[in-house]
């Protein structure tokens, strides 16, 4: 890490409020690393470089972060919850739905919330969080290449009992 880089760490920190830590500087040097991760994956992170951090201290510095404005956190049906740094704006994500990859896409159209419900039901509507769902290029690639691989188990089963 250079010096630079971490004292952007602890700018972020001090601007959000916040106490710095060696703990709480590790979590957001491991988002800055690994954008878009699970506390457990963050964990394994700091864990590396702050030998007698817990993965409830990860938890807590992620709660206060979340808090304080900070981090994102974000829910994929049927995921644990993700983390992320980029809090200034209203953005969506693209997550693949084999490996998980994701990435973050631009606003869909227009301003914030970007979507206006057919009924608010008397909601201030201030976000509209979308999430898409699909391959990413490494995936699809692969289900290409098995889609044009010669030969599956059935037609050689066939051919076999010619």
């Amino acid at each position: 890490m250079t010096s630079a880089h971490a004292v952007d760490t602890v700018a972020r920190l001090r601007a959000a409020g916040l106490r710095v830590t060696d703990s709480r500087r590790a979590v957001v040097e491991a988002l800055i690393e690994r954008p878009h991760a699970s506390a457990d994956e963050l964990y394994g992170i700091v864990a590396q470089t702050v030998p007698g951090t817990s993965l409830q201290s990860v938890y807590n510095a992620l709660g206060d972060f979340v808090d304080a404005g900070l981090v994102r956190r974000f829910e994929p049906a049927g995921r644990p919850g993700l983390f992320e740094l980029r809090v200034d704006d209203n953005h969506h994500h693209l997550i693949c739905s084999r490996c998980g990859a994701v990435q973050d896409v631009d606003c869909v159209v227009g301003e914030a919330p970007c979507l206006t419900p057919s009924e608010t039901h008397g909601y201030a509507v201030q976000v509209a969080e979308v999430t898409f769902w699909g391959l990413c290029p490494a995936c699809a690639a692969t289900e290409t290449e098995a889609l044009a691989a010669p030969g599956d188990a059935g037609s050689r089963a066939a051919a076999t009992a010619s």
